[in-house]
């Protein structure tokens, strides 16, 4: 169900590519979600896939989102990086192969874990306010 790079170069943007395709990361504070507050869920922007809930989402300070934990711990994989002269572990969305970020072990109680993820990389969906549903 992949799709090839032609495709997915056709429905990203230019630095959602970069990101997601070729394991760029997008210079901090300056993503579309990195100071967001909204409830709702981030999915992946190549294939839709929920990612993280906005109830993990934490100011690491970092100029990233970051979440505490996955919304589901299958749907990330983790990859051990050795670029730019250090060791890291890489996320990656466990049903596209697509690059999110990166996960430290920083971040706050109960998990310890910072989940340390690109904008581009991401599509909020905001949660429907129970009050604003109609039966129309």
């Amino acid at each position: 169900m992949n799709k090839t790079d032609e495709e997915y170069k056709k429905i990203l943007s230019d630095m959602e590519y970069r990101v997601t395709r070729q394991s760029a990361t997008e210079p901090p504070f300056t993503g579309k979600y990195w100071d967001h507050w909204d409830q709702g869920k981030y999915s992946c922007v190549c294939c839709g896939t929920p990612l993280f809930l906005s109830e993990t989402k934490f100011d690491a300070g970092c100029g990233w989102p970051s979440y505490s934990e996955p919304a589901q711990k299958s749907i990330i994989k983790e990859v051990r990086d050795i670029s730019h002269g250090m060791i890291r572990t890489e996320v990656r969305c466990a049903h596209c192969d697509a690059h999110l970020g990166h996960v430290f072990d920083d971040g706050p109680r109960p998990t310890g874990l910072r989940y340390c993820i690109n904008s581009a990389s991401l599509r909020f969906e905001p949660s429907i306010n129970v009050s604003e549903k109609t039966d129309k």
